[in-house]
Protein backbone atom coordinates (compact mmCIF):
# COMPACT_ATOMS: atom_id res chain seq x y z
CA UNK A 1 0.00 0.00 0.00
CA UNK A 2 2.96 2.08 0.56
CA UNK A 3 4.87 1.60 -2.38
CA UNK A 4 1.47 2.24 -4.64
CA UNK A 5 0.72 5.73 -2.79
CA UNK A 6 4.52 6.90 -3.30
CA UNK A 7 4.07 5.95 -6.92
CA UNK A 8 1.38 7.89 -6.86
CA UNK A 9 2.75 11.13 -5.75
CA UNK A 10 5.91 10.37 -7.71
CA UNK A 11 3.47 10.80 -11.14
CA UNK A 12 1.08 13.88 -9.85
CA UNK A 13 5.51 15.38 -8.57
CA UNK A 14 6.41 14.30 -12.17
CA UNK A 15 3.05 15.75 -13.89
CA UNK A 16 3.79 19.00 -12.32
CA UNK A 17 7.21 19.16 -13.11
CA UNK A 18 6.53 18.61 -16.88
CA UNK A 19 4.07 21.57 -16.43
CA UNK A 20 6.07 23.67 -15.45
CA UNK A 21 8.76 22.95 -17.64
CA UNK A 22 6.14 23.28 -20.92
CA UNK A 23 5.50 26.70 -19.67
CA UNK A 24 8.46 27.70 -19.32
CA UNK A 25 8.95 26.80 -22.81
CA UNK A 26 6.22 28.26 -24.06
CA UNK A 27 7.58 32.05 -22.54
CA UNK A 28 11.43 31.43 -24.09
CA UNK A 29 9.75 31.53 -27.46
CA UNK A 30 9.56 34.90 -29.25
CA UNK A 31 6.49 36.34 -29.96
CA UNK A 32 4.65 35.97 -32.85
CA UNK A 33 3.25 38.83 -34.56
CA UNK A 34 -0.65 37.14 -34.38
CA UNK A 35 -0.70 35.54 -31.16
CA UNK A 36 -0.42 38.17 -28.60
CA UNK A 37 -3.20 36.56 -25.77
CA UNK A 38 -5.76 38.94 -26.26
CA UNK A 39 -8.94 37.42 -27.87
CA UNK A 40 -9.93 38.62 -31.55
CA UNK A 41 -13.14 38.70 -33.52
CA UNK A 42 -12.99 34.74 -34.43
CA UNK A 43 -12.36 33.79 -30.84
CA UNK A 44 -15.06 36.00 -29.73
CA UNK A 45 -17.29 34.19 -31.79
CA UNK A 46 -16.40 30.61 -31.29
CA UNK A 47 -16.93 31.61 -27.48
CA UNK A 48 -20.52 33.08 -28.05
CA UNK A 49 -21.76 30.14 -30.40
CA UNK A 50 -20.41 27.88 -27.80
CA UNK A 51 -22.16 29.42 -25.10
CA UNK A 52 -25.40 29.29 -26.80
CA UNK A 53 -24.36 25.51 -27.29
CA UNK A 54 -24.05 25.31 -23.18
CA UNK A 55 -27.52 26.97 -22.79
CA UNK A 56 -29.06 24.40 -25.44
CA UNK A 57 -27.42 21.40 -23.54
CA UNK A 58 -28.06 22.69 -19.89
CA UNK A 59 -32.46 22.41 -21.50
CA UNK A 60 -31.95 19.18 -23.16
CA UNK A 61 -30.47 17.42 -20.33
CA UNK A 62 -32.56 18.95 -17.34
CA UNK A 63 -35.64 17.75 -19.53
CA UNK A 64 -34.02 14.25 -20.15
CA UNK A 65 -32.97 14.12 -16.41
CA UNK A 66 -37.17 14.65 -15.23
CA UNK A 67 -38.35 12.30 -18.07
CA UNK A 68 -35.23 9.24 -17.51
CA UNK A 69 -34.81 10.24 -13.35
CA UNK A 70 -38.53 11.72 -12.67
CA UNK A 71 -39.88 8.91 -11.00
CA UNK A 72 -37.12 8.34 -8.24
CA UNK A 73 -37.56 12.19 -7.50
CA UNK A 74 -40.07 11.85 -4.92
CA UNK A 75 -41.97 8.58 -4.21
CA UNK A 76 -45.30 8.21 -3.91
CA UNK A 77 -46.83 10.04 -0.45
CA UNK A 78 -48.79 8.06 1.61
CA UNK A 79 -49.68 10.10 3.97
CA UNK A 80 -52.88 12.39 3.99
CA UNK A 81 -51.20 15.55 4.63
CA UNK A 82 -48.37 14.43 2.14
CA UNK A 83 -50.43 15.49 -0.81
CA UNK A 84 -49.82 19.19 0.49
CA UNK A 85 -46.39 18.81 0.92
CA UNK A 86 -46.01 17.56 -2.51
CA UNK A 87 -48.13 20.58 -4.23
CA UNK A 88 -45.87 22.95 -2.04
CA UNK A 89 -42.49 21.14 -3.78
CA UNK A 90 -43.72 21.31 -7.01
CA UNK A 91 -45.06 24.74 -6.45
CA UNK A 92 -41.73 25.84 -5.35
CA UNK A 93 -39.74 23.71 -8.42
CA UNK A 94 -42.11 25.40 -10.79
CA UNK A 95 -41.48 29.28 -9.84
CA UNK A 96 -37.62 28.08 -9.64
CA UNK A 97 -37.16 26.35 -13.04
CA UNK A 98 -39.66 28.99 -14.89
CA UNK A 99 -37.59 31.69 -12.98
CA UNK A 100 -34.25 29.57 -13.92
CA UNK A 101 -35.00 29.38 -17.70
CA UNK A 102 -35.62 32.74 -18.61
CA UNK A 103 -32.23 33.92 -16.69
CA UNK A 104 -30.35 31.49 -17.80
CA UNK A 105 -31.45 32.12 -21.46
CA UNK A 106 -31.15 35.70 -21.44
CA UNK A 107 -27.49 35.04 -19.89
CA UNK A 108 -26.00 32.85 -22.11
CA UNK A 109 -28.37 34.79 -25.56
CA UNK A 110 -26.35 37.93 -24.43
CA UNK A 111 -23.32 36.38 -24.31
CA UNK A 112 -23.85 35.41 -27.75
CA UNK A 113 -25.36 38.37 -29.37
CA UNK A 114 -22.72 41.40 -27.68
CA UNK A 115 -19.68 38.85 -28.02
CA UNK A 116 -16.49 41.66 -28.75
CA UNK A 117 -15.93 42.78 -32.00
CA UNK A 118 -13.48 45.51 -32.76
CA UNK A 119 -16.24 47.57 -34.81
CA UNK A 120 -19.05 47.45 -32.08
CA UNK A 121 -18.82 50.02 -29.32
CA UNK A 122 -19.34 49.25 -25.71
CA UNK A 123 -22.35 51.57 -24.39
CA UNK A 124 -21.88 52.18 -20.68
CA UNK A 125 -24.57 53.92 -18.27
CA UNK A 126 -24.33 54.60 -14.96
CA UNK A 127 -27.80 53.39 -13.64
CA UNK A 128 -31.20 52.63 -14.65
CA UNK A 129 -34.25 52.76 -12.03
CA UNK A 130 -36.77 50.61 -14.39
CA UNK A 131 -34.11 47.89 -14.50
CA UNK A 132 -33.20 48.16 -11.14
CA UNK A 133 -36.94 48.33 -9.89
CA UNK A 134 -37.48 45.13 -12.38
CA UNK A 135 -34.72 42.71 -10.90
CA UNK A 136 -35.76 44.18 -7.26
CA UNK A 137 -39.33 43.67 -7.17
CA UNK A 138 -40.30 40.67 -9.16
CA UNK A 139 -37.77 38.30 -6.93
CA UNK A 140 -39.83 39.71 -3.86
CA UNK A 141 -42.70 38.30 -5.27
CA UNK A 142 -41.49 35.59 -6.01
CA UNK A 143 -39.81 34.77 -3.08
CA UNK A 144 -42.49 36.64 -1.07
CA UNK A 145 -45.41 34.13 -2.72
CA UNK A 146 -42.66 31.05 -2.10
CA UNK A 147 -42.09 31.67 1.70
CA UNK A 148 -46.22 32.64 2.42
CA UNK A 149 -47.22 29.10 0.45
CA UNK A 150 -45.00 27.12 2.19
CA UNK A 151 -45.80 28.93 5.65
CA UNK A 152 -48.86 28.09 5.27
CA UNK A 153 -48.21 24.71 4.45
CA UNK A 154 -46.55 24.32 7.47
CA UNK A 155 -48.93 26.01 9.86
CA UNK A 156 -51.25 23.73 8.54
CA UNK A 157 -49.26 20.42 9.03
CA UNK A 158 -47.70 20.63 12.44
CA UNK A 159 -50.84 22.19 14.06
CA UNK A 160 -51.90 18.70 16.04
CA UNK A 161 -54.93 18.09 17.15
CA UNK A 162 -55.17 14.96 18.71
CA UNK A 163 -58.70 13.51 19.05
CA UNK A 164 -59.80 10.56 21.28
CA UNK A 165 -58.71 8.08 18.29
CA UNK A 166 -55.75 9.26 17.61
CA UNK A 167 -52.96 6.74 18.55
CA UNK A 168 -49.80 8.06 20.46
CA UNK A 169 -46.61 6.22 19.72
CA UNK A 170 -42.95 7.33 21.44
CA UNK A 171 -40.10 6.90 18.73
CA UNK A 172 -36.95 6.31 20.67
CA UNK A 173 -33.70 6.71 18.93
CA UNK A 174 -30.34 5.77 20.34
CA UNK A 175 -27.00 4.77 18.66
CA UNK A 176 -27.71 2.93 16.45
CA UNK A 177 -31.37 1.46 16.08
CA UNK A 178 -34.89 2.70 16.48
CA UNK A 179 -37.40 1.91 19.27
CA UNK A 180 -41.15 2.35 19.56
CA UNK A 181 -43.30 2.53 22.58
CA UNK A 182 -47.18 2.11 22.39
CA UNK A 183 -49.31 2.88 25.71
CA UNK A 184 -51.49 0.29 26.90
CA UNK A 185 -55.19 0.01 27.52
CA UNK A 186 -55.39 2.86 29.54
CA UNK A 187 -54.01 4.77 26.53
CA UNK A 188 -51.52 7.18 28.54
CA UNK A 189 -47.41 6.77 28.14
CA UNK A 190 -45.49 6.13 30.92
CA UNK A 191 -43.20 8.60 32.09
CA UNK A 192 -39.41 8.03 30.70
CA UNK A 193 -35.69 9.04 31.15
CA UNK A 194 -32.58 7.61 30.75
CA UNK A 195 -31.48 7.32 34.14
CA UNK A 196 -34.05 4.20 34.57
CA UNK A 197 -32.32 2.40 31.21
CA UNK A 198 -29.79 0.45 33.39
CA UNK A 199 -33.10 -1.03 35.60
CA UNK A 200 -34.04 -4.44 35.47
CA UNK A 201 -30.50 -5.80 34.36
CA UNK A 202 -30.91 -3.82 30.63
CA UNK A 203 -34.49 -4.69 30.13
CA UNK A 204 -35.66 -1.26 30.39
CA UNK A 205 -34.79 -0.45 26.75
CA UNK A 206 -36.53 2.87 26.92
CA UNK A 207 -36.06 3.95 30.20
CA UNK A 208 -39.83 3.51 31.47
CA UNK A 209 -40.22 5.04 34.62
CA UNK A 210 -41.23 1.60 37.25
CA UNK A 211 -42.74 3.62 39.80
CA UNK A 212 -45.10 5.10 37.30
CA UNK A 213 -47.95 3.11 36.98
CA UNK A 214 -49.54 3.91 33.82
CA UNK A 215 -45.60 2.36 31.93
CA UNK A 216 -46.98 -1.10 33.54
CA UNK A 217 -48.76 -1.80 30.27
CA UNK A 218 -46.68 0.15 27.61
CA UNK A 219 -45.34 -1.69 24.68
CA UNK A 220 -42.03 -1.04 23.31
CA UNK A 221 -41.47 -2.94 20.09
CA UNK A 222 -38.33 -2.53 17.38
CA UNK A 223 -40.83 -2.68 14.33
CA UNK A 224 -43.52 -0.44 13.66
CA UNK A 225 -47.00 -1.15 12.93
CA UNK A 226 -49.40 1.35 11.92
CA UNK A 227 -53.06 1.65 11.34
CA UNK A 228 -54.60 3.20 7.97
CA UNK A 229 -56.68 5.87 8.37
CA UNK A 230 -56.01 6.70 11.93
CA UNK A 231 -54.19 9.80 13.28
CA UNK A 232 -51.06 9.01 14.68
CA UNK A 233 -49.46 11.11 16.80
CA UNK A 234 -45.30 10.91 17.34
CA UNK A 235 -43.47 11.53 20.52
CA UNK A 236 -39.90 11.68 19.53
CA UNK A 237 -36.51 11.67 21.89
CA UNK A 238 -33.34 10.24 21.63
CA UNK A 239 -31.31 8.66 24.34
CA UNK A 240 -27.38 10.04 23.17
CA UNK A 241 -26.96 12.15 20.12
CA UNK A 242 -29.33 13.88 17.67
CA UNK A 243 -31.05 11.95 14.93
CA UNK A 244 -33.54 12.69 12.59
CA UNK A 245 -36.55 10.62 12.66
CA UNK A 246 -37.48 10.41 8.60
CA UNK A 247 -40.17 9.05 6.95
CA UNK A 248 -40.05 9.54 3.00
CA UNK A 249 -43.12 7.45 2.21
CA UNK A 250 -45.15 9.68 5.09
CA UNK A 251 -43.24 13.13 4.20
CA UNK A 252 -42.05 12.98 8.08
CA UNK A 253 -39.28 14.58 9.63
CA UNK A 254 -38.54 15.82 12.72
CA UNK A 255 -35.06 15.57 14.65
CA UNK A 256 -34.99 13.51 17.99
CA UNK A 257 -32.86 15.66 20.52
CA UNK A 258 -31.73 14.64 23.69
CA UNK A 259 -33.05 15.77 26.86
CA UNK A 260 -36.44 16.74 25.23
CA UNK A 261 -39.55 15.45 23.13
CA UNK A 262 -40.57 16.67 19.63
CA UNK A 263 -43.86 15.76 18.21
CA UNK A 264 -45.47 15.24 14.52
CA UNK A 265 -48.67 13.73 13.42
CA UNK A 266 -49.58 12.27 10.57
CA UNK A 267 -52.78 10.31 8.96
CA UNK A 268 -51.78 6.86 6.86
CA UNK A 269 -53.77 6.24 4.46
CA UNK A 270 -52.03 3.35 2.21
CA UNK A 271 -51.40 0.25 3.15
CA UNK A 272 -48.27 -1.62 2.82
CA UNK A 273 -50.47 -4.42 0.50
CA UNK A 274 -51.65 -1.25 -1.22
CA UNK A 275 -48.25 -0.10 -1.93
CA UNK A 276 -46.09 -2.88 -3.32
CA UNK A 277 -49.56 -3.63 -5.66
CA UNK A 278 -48.58 -0.15 -7.62
CA UNK A 279 -47.10 -0.28 -11.08
CA UNK A 280 -44.16 2.29 -9.58
CA UNK A 281 -43.13 -0.11 -6.62
CA UNK A 282 -43.57 -3.57 -8.49
CA UNK A 283 -40.72 -2.10 -11.30
CA UNK A 284 -38.63 -0.99 -8.58
CA UNK A 285 -38.70 -4.59 -6.82
CA UNK A 286 -38.39 -6.01 -10.13
CA UNK A 287 -35.25 -3.62 -10.82
CA UNK A 288 -33.47 -4.30 -7.34
CA UNK A 289 -33.89 -8.08 -7.52
CA UNK A 290 -32.35 -8.11 -10.99
CA UNK A 291 -29.35 -6.44 -9.27
CA UNK A 292 -29.77 -8.97 -6.52
CA UNK A 293 -29.38 -11.93 -8.57
CA UNK A 294 -26.86 -10.94 -10.93
CA UNK A 295 -24.70 -10.26 -7.29
CA UNK A 296 -25.92 -13.41 -5.89
CA UNK A 297 -24.36 -15.32 -9.06
CA UNK A 298 -21.02 -13.46 -8.31
CA UNK A 299 -21.56 -14.47 -4.36
CA UNK A 300 -21.99 -18.31 -5.33
CA UNK A 301 -19.10 -18.51 -7.53
CA UNK A 302 -17.08 -17.52 -4.54
CA UNK A 303 -19.11 -19.88 -2.38
CA UNK A 304 -20.96 -17.22 -0.40
CA UNK A 305 -24.19 -16.57 0.81
CA UNK A 306 -26.64 -15.28 -2.02
CA UNK A 307 -28.19 -12.20 -1.15
CA UNK A 308 -31.87 -12.43 -0.03
CA UNK A 309 -34.79 -11.57 -2.51
CA UNK A 310 -35.84 -7.46 -1.50
CA UNK A 311 -39.43 -7.02 -1.30
CA UNK A 312 -40.68 -3.26 -0.28
CA UNK A 313 -41.25 -2.12 3.22
CA UNK A 314 -41.73 1.50 4.21
CA UNK A 315 -38.89 2.80 6.53
CA UNK A 316 -38.23 4.92 9.78
CA UNK A 317 -34.56 6.62 8.52
CA UNK A 318 -32.31 8.55 10.44
CA UNK A 319 -31.76 11.82 8.45
CA UNK A 320 -28.76 13.25 10.77
CA UNK A 321 -24.85 11.71 10.26
CA UNK A 322 -25.19 10.84 14.27
CA UNK A 323 -21.72 8.12 14.18
CA UNK A 324 -20.43 5.54 12.30
CA UNK A 325 -23.21 3.40 11.63
CA UNK A 326 -25.90 5.63 11.05
CA UNK A 327 -26.49 3.84 7.80
CA UNK A 328 -27.89 1.28 9.61
CA UNK A 329 -30.55 3.03 11.53
CA UNK A 330 -33.59 1.97 10.02
CA UNK A 331 -36.60 0.59 11.59
CA UNK A 332 -39.56 -1.44 9.28
CA UNK A 333 -42.87 -0.08 9.02
CA UNK A 334 -46.12 -1.86 8.42
CA UNK A 335 -49.13 -0.07 7.97
CA UNK A 336 -52.47 -2.49 7.91
CA UNK A 337 -55.79 -2.49 9.01
CA UNK A 338 -57.45 -1.31 11.93
CA UNK A 339 -58.33 -4.97 13.04
CA UNK A 340 -54.63 -6.44 11.54
CA UNK A 341 -53.31 -3.91 14.25
CA UNK A 342 -55.44 -5.04 17.33
CA UNK A 343 -54.57 -8.69 16.67
CA UNK A 344 -50.74 -7.84 16.24
CA UNK A 345 -50.99 -5.73 19.85
CA UNK A 346 -52.62 -8.19 21.34
CA UNK A 347 -49.66 -10.24 21.06
CA UNK A 348 -47.20 -8.55 22.37
CA UNK A 349 -45.61 -7.87 25.61
CA UNK A 350 -46.26 -5.23 28.05
CA UNK A 351 -43.42 -3.93 30.05
CA UNK A 352 -44.61 -5.44 33.43
CA UNK A 353 -44.44 -8.56 31.44
CA UNK A 354 -40.94 -8.42 29.99
CA UNK A 355 -39.17 -7.06 33.00
CA UNK A 356 -40.65 -10.17 35.35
Amino acid sequence: MTIIILTLISLILMSIAVWQLTKIFELSKPVQSESTGVANDNDNDINGKLMFLFLIFLYALTIFSFFKWGDVLLPESASVHGKKSDTLLWFTFSIIFVVQTITQALLHYFAFKYRGNKTRKAFFFPDSNLLEGIWTVIPAIALSGIILYGLMTWIDIMTIEENDEALVVEIYAQQFNWKARYSGDDGVLGDANVRFLQEFGGKNLVGIDPTDPNGEDDVVVQELHLPVDRQVVFRIRSQDVIHSMYMPHFRAQMNAVPGMINQFAFTPNVTTREMRLKKEVVDKVKKINNIRFEKSQELAAKGEFPLDPYEFDFLLLCNKVCGASHYTMQMKIIVETQEEFEDWFDEQVTFKEFIL
